[in-house]
């Protein structure tokens, strides 16, 4: 199934149903949710994937595990998507949380099979076998934990780390936002690593990266990206970079 609305057929009973989906460069699909979960893979472009908990950025050749009813919101830059839509009682993977998988070439040739799979598919016949093999894959997929940052309960925290994903800057300091929230610099990295399981110098790189990866995905020069966020040259940005995510800035580039 290509460019089919989910509504029009998320009744037919199946426990997998596959679409493929193309969007525009800049597409915003605003908060909203499935009864079935999804599997999102971008076999192009660059998803940025949104929700009250968190932020994630999902590079080519990735998907994103939403469980079922879980309020998301999606930015697409240049992608064309495969979603497996699930059953909530056929779910290959459990907890309420998004997570970035990585998708193996065998995981990634069944999804361009299954969106070719017709709606009501025989179950028993070869389309059935296909559907549960994708779900056993799933399963065993690998989650890439640095490609999410968590995003804190506390409202007035919660607000400086979304302004934060807006317009990072590796040189923001703590005791910054320790004064804007009224506390101490000590009371403030408590409060912050209690409520995102992270200290605040990781979260604010791995935050900086992760705005970085869509930027560069949409054109923007390495330059650019790395003085735009208080980064003192190109190649330290590059290394910092190559860090976190095991590859170089120029991986990630628009060609």
């Amino acid at each position: 199934m290509r460019n089919v609305p989910l509504d029009s057929v998320d009744a037919i009973a199946r426990a997998v149903l596959a679409i493929g989906t193309d969007y525009p460069p800049g597409t915003m699909l605003h908060t909203h949710s499935h009864r079935r979960a999804q599997f999102l893979y971008g076999a192009t472009g660059v998803m940025e994937v949104g929700t009250d908990d968190g932020a994630w950025v999902v590079p080519p050749q990735r998907g994103v595990w939403i469980p079922a009813g879980k309020p998301h919101r999606v930015r697409m830059l240049g992608v064309s998507t495969r979603s497996l839509y699930i059953e909530p009682r056929d779910v290959p993977r459990k907890g309420d949380q998004c997570e970035v998988l990585n998708v193996s070439p065998l995981l990634r040739q069944l999804l361009m099979e299954a969106i070719e799979v017709p709606p009501e598919y025989d179950r028993q016949g070869r389309d059935g076998v296909l559907m549960r093999l994708v779900l056993h894959e799933l399963a065993r997929a690998e989650a890439l934990p640095l490609l999410h940052v968590p995003l804190p309960r506390d409202p007035a925290l919660a607000g400086l780390c979304v302004e934060f994903l807006r317009r990072p800057g590796i040189h923001v300091a703590p005791s910054t936002w320790a004064a804007q929230l009224n506390v101490s610099e000590r009371t403030f990295n408590r409060r912050f690593g209690l409520e995102t399981g992270m200290a605040f110098g990781k979260w604010r790189q791995r935050a900086c990266v992760l705005v970085a990866l869509s930027r560069l995905a949409a054109g923007e020069p390495v330059t650019v990206v790395a003085l735009d966020m208080g980064y003192y040259s190109p190649g330290a940005f590059s290394t910092m970079f190559r860090k976190t995510l095991g590859r170089p800035p120029s991986h990630f580039t628009m060609a």
